[in-house]
């Protein structure tokens, strides 16, 4: 039973983590950013020079391969948490340190987002910030009328 919990605990913090990251706009934090996919929708609207191109295109290319490999990194170490926890008697101190590894796994990641929404939101003009924040803005409005 107490297995089966952290079990359900474990997915439940990952599922929570991917309802987050769908809902930017109740993150507070969240909303001081601009998602790469917004930056590239509304390049023309915004004005981006060609090196902020260059350079966003680099950084969004090295994240991706780090994300990637991240991902990779966090499966395994949740299926070793799910072989661990569906055995008959779990070993709690086993578990719990599988947990931790999945949780530095996750915050890892984490970690890598903010970073490359500091180096986008850092390499954009106040100018752009406040452009990209009105076209967000319209865009949830869009959004929520639906």
């Amino acid at each position: 039973m107490r297995g089966r919990v952290l079990c359900l605990c474990a997915m439940f913090m990952l599922a929570a983590g991917a309802v987050r990251a769908q809902q930017p706009d109740q993150d507070p934090v969240g909303q001081s950013f601009f998602a790469p996919e917004l930056v590239i929708q509304h390049q023309e609207a915004i004005g981006l020079s060609g090196e902020q191109k260059d350079y966003f295109k680099g950084e969004i290319r090295q994240a991706q391969l780090k994300f990637t490999e991240l991902q990779w990194k966090l499966q395994d170490e949740m299926e070793k948490l799910l072989s661990l926890v569906k055995q008959p008697r779990v070993d709690e101190q086993q578990a719990l340190a599988q947990l931790d590894k999945v949780l530095a796994a996750e915050r890892e990641i984490k970690k890598e987002q903010v970073t490359l929404l500091v180096r986008i939101k850092n390499k954009l003009t106040p100018e752009q910030q406040s452009k990209l924040s009105e076209l967000r803005g319209k865009q949830v409005a869009a959004g929520n009328a639906i």
